[in-house]
């Protein structure tokens, strides 16, 4: 089977997920009615620069840069059209819609943000990761059809090393250890994914109305719960911090809070952004985190806050979501 029939198979999906997604797109406000913006090639090689989707009403959903230290400055603006985008090592990720009907693709991205191949995505994009070399992707979408769950949205992860061609079509059919016991269940769910290393990947998992945080192998297909109540986990560039939204009080009803778990002693420290975040945070520096705030249905800004609990949230990019620091 080809890799692209594997992507396309990989949700096994019922045609509900069509009209789920549709009414996803109008609730969502996902596209916007902008011209196309003229823009030089854009530099997503490393560099003193941060990369993200813009909400400006006259670059709607297009893959922006701005310099490091001018996130409120003139900004360089590709011509192409995003819902995710992440890039690590002159390598990048676009999740975007493909045609007019509510399907998508994943593009396979250079360090100018050239298209270098696309994939087929069965399913609503919702995150996107790549790992430090740039060799592999990773995606979640939303899903539906599964069985146990009455016709609501599930969530899959997949991942494509680009310089081997393997692919991971789904973590459902991993090993799974629960508090150090094999786990089974039907109902399991994975989003949200960090690397580590080309292999091994920090990400969510939810079963039993429980969210974990999981430690996962690509080459042994393995996860084990690290941690409860972890949501879109975030390695920090060092790799000794994660990260992550918090349900306030376990239940995400009630919002999320911005933490971060340190790894080595697994005390976890409430950042001093109190508003509630639904976003998966990447990392300004070693130090700072970064993420995005909806102010609408398409407008959303970039803040940062510094990763140790002190401070006070600042606004980094404004009008501007799903950044990503090239330098780190």
């Amino acid at each position: 089977m080809s890799l692209r029939a594997r992507i396309l198979l990989a949700g096994g999906l019922s045609l509900a997920l069509i009209a789920a997604a549709v009414a996803y797109v109008v609730v969502a406000g996902h596209r916007g009615s902008a011209p196309a913006v003229a823009s030089a090639a854009v530099d997503a090689s490393p560099g003193e620069r941060l990369l993200f989707r813009s909400t400006t009403a006259s670059s709607y959903g297009r893959v922006a840069t701005v310099p490091r230290g001018n996130g409120s400055g003139p900004r360089t603006v590709a011509a192409l059209d995003c819902d995710r985008v992440y890039a690590a090592a002159s390598a990048a990720v676009c999740l975007r819609p493909d045609g007019p009907l509510a399907t998508y693709q994943l593009a396979v991205l250079d360090g100018h943000l050239g298209i270098k191949d696309t994939y087929p995505l069965v399913g609503v994009p919702n995150r996107a990761r790549v790992s430090p070399s740039g060799h592999v992707l990773a995606w979640t979408v939303f899903v539906t059809g599964d069985s146990y769950n009455g016709g609501r949205f599930s969530t899959r992860v997949g991942m494509l090393n680009t310089a081997t061609g393997e692919t991971v079509d789904t973590l459902e059919t991993y090993a799974v250890t629960v508090s150090g016991r094999a786990y089974r269940s039907v109902d399991l769910n994975f989003w949200g994914v960090t690397f580590v290393d080309d292999t091994h990947f920090y990400a969510t998992m939810s079963t039993s109305g429980r969210r974990y945080l999981i430690s996962g192998d690509v080459t042994a297909q393995t996860v084990r719960t690290v941690a409860e109540n972890v949501e879109c986990p975030s390695l920090s560039p060092s790799g000794k911090k994660i990260a992550f939204k918090e349900a306030i009080g376990g239940d995400p009803g009630k919002g999320w809070r911005l933490t971060v778990l340190d790894l080595a002693t697994m005390i976890r420290t409430h950042l001093a952004e109190t508003r509630s975040v639904d976003d998966q945070a990447a990392w300004f520096d070693d130090a700072t985190v970064m993420y995005a705030i909806r102010r609408s249905a398409k407008a959303a800004d970039v803040w940062s806050v510094p990763a140790d609990g002190s401070g006070a949230p600042s606004l980094l990019i404004p009008d501007a979501e799903s950044p990503a620091a090239l330098w780190n």
